[in-house]
């Protein structure tokens, strides 16, 4: 029998508070998604203040880093004109982006899931989404 590890719903809530406290330090109000290793929401916050415009745009991060298994800004340099991966950000319907803000969760190697942070620039929702993530690897180690 094979099984596998994914983040259940009381870590998630953990990632959510790591990523508030960062937010709230940084005086940034964010929205933040966690979802699964398959990239279906498990958490979501939306601090008070944080632009409505950006939940879906959380969400798209988290799912494309989960499905990525690496993280969104990472990708970013590789789906420029020119590049290999040019047009990448037209499928999955729309579900995939390669803004920064997008971080996946890892055990042992193996990814569990991805947190998407969005409604500060891309540099702030990247700094919140990789400290969550950081913190959560410190957690689980």
């Amino acid at each position: 029998m094979i099984t596998k590890q994914t983040l259940s719903y009381a870590l998630a809530e953990k990632v959510i508070g790591w990523a508030v406290d960062k937010a709230e330090e940084m005086g940034v109000p964010q929205n933040i998604a966690v979802v699964d290793d398959a990239g279906h929401l498990v958490a979501f916050c939306r601090m008070d203040g944080a632009k409505f415009f950006s939940i879906e745009i959380a969400m798209t991060k988290a799912y494309a880093a989960a499905g990525l298994r690496a993280s969104t800004h990472e990708v970013a340099p590789k789906t420029q004109p020119g590049m290999p991966g040019y047009g990448a950000q037209a499928l999955n319907g729309g579900r995939f982006t390669t803004l920064g803000g997008g971080v996946p969760l890892s055990v042992d190697g193996r990814t569990v899931g991805a947190i998407g942070v969005s409604s500060g620039t891309v540099e702030q929702d990247t700094e919140v989404a990789q400290y969550a993530a950081n913190t959560f690897q410190e957690y689980v180690n």
